[in-house]
């Protein structure tokens, strides 16, 4: 039975003095999934978020969030979702529960409902033996915990996250992987932006790969991993031939068995139909060339080989950005 829809986006466009952060994007997000941005800094995935939560009105195009329009009915929008930005102002001198009290205030939500929200996120969020504590006291993982808190104050139906996980340390990302979890299986629809690839992989059960403000690819994490089929022989050179990389990357691109090849600091990524069948002749390319190589690693495609394979480069190389973010 198909899902009903609790985003839909259509043509979404936006220009900002000239650059086109966003461009004509059209996906939906199927009501009670984890819906991924995947993309680097500047590729457009924070604009597209906020044109979503009402904060920047689009150019052109038309986009519905829990049923209301985000043009024309952005007070039905906001009722019916939750934010988690990238930083929250939090005041270090207010407590845990503090913050989430006057939330509930702005929130004009009545007092005996406030208070057993907020014990009930408290407790979700792991929070109850701090919540009483000044938030300077909070680790980073603590204040990403409050900052969730925060978000689902409302009781919203979409959760919208923008990089919920950034600057975290590995056990306090984990955490948050295990919240979001948690969110999902209480029927909570989230949308999270992203340039963690296995924050993608491991969370989303789809994820748009955004680049430019394009939309590149969509679907879910196993979905595109499968599609570019065959595997992938990771090479690594020796550094004293490092010179002759460039005409061993040449060379492996016209060889019938191989489908792409992508450099890498100190050597490439080949992408090939067959493992077994294409080393062979990798090897003989290399060997002609006099180019000795260090190591050779195989491999099933991963969620980098996606991005690499729709984009032309890897998620974390810089670019100039095109988004206000």
């Amino acid at each position: 039975m198909a899902r009903s829809p609790a985003i839909e986006v259509s043509a979404l466009t936006k220009v900002f003095d000239g650059v086109t952060a966003v461009d004509h994007l059209s996906f939906h997000v199927h009501a009670g999934e984890v819906f991924g941005l995947l993309g680097p800094n500047g590729a457009g995935k924070s604009t597209t978020l906020r044109i979503l939560i009402t904060l920047v009105r689009p150019t052109s195009g038309s986009a519905t969030v829990a049923g209301a329009d985000v043009l024309r009915e952005p007070e039905k929008v906001r009722s019916r979702i939750g934010y988690v930005p990238q930083e929250r102002a939090i005041d270090r001198f207010l407590t845990g529960r503090e913050h989430l009290l006057l939330l509930a205030d702005l929130y004009h939500l009545p007092k005996v409902e406030a208070r057993r929200r907020i014990a009930e996120l408290l407790a979700l969020v792991d929070l109850e033996h701090r919540a009483d504590a000044p938030a300077k006291t909070y680790s980073g993982g603590m204040k990403r915990k409050l900052d969730i808190a925060c978000g689902l104050l409302p009781n919203p139906s979409v959760l919208f996250m923008d990089e919920p996980t950034l600057g975290l340390d590995v056990q306090s990302r984990l955490r948050i992987w295990d919240y979001i979890r948690r969110l999902r299986d209480r029927g909570i629809t989230i949308v999270m932006t992203t340039n963690y690839l296995d924050e993608a992989d491991q969370l989303c059960d789809r994820l748009a790969i955004i680049d430019a403000g394009r939309i590149k690819a969509l679907g879910s994490p196993s979905e595109l991993k499968a599609g570019l089929g065959g595997d992938t022989l990771s090479l690594s050179v020796v550094p004293a031939h490092e010179d002759s990389l460039l005409k061993l990357i040449a060379a492996l691109k016209d060889l019938s068995s191989v489908r792409a090849v992508n450099a890498k600091p100190r050597g490439c990524d080949v992408r090939v139909e067959s493992s077994e069948k294409a080393l062979p002749s990798v090897l003989e390319t290399a060997n002609r060339l006099g180019c000795q190589l260090d190591s050779i690693e195989y491999r099933r495609p991963r969620l980098d080989d996606v991005f690499i394979a729709y984009t032309g480069h890897r998620i974390r190389e810089e670019f100039p950005a095109a988004d206000q973010e």
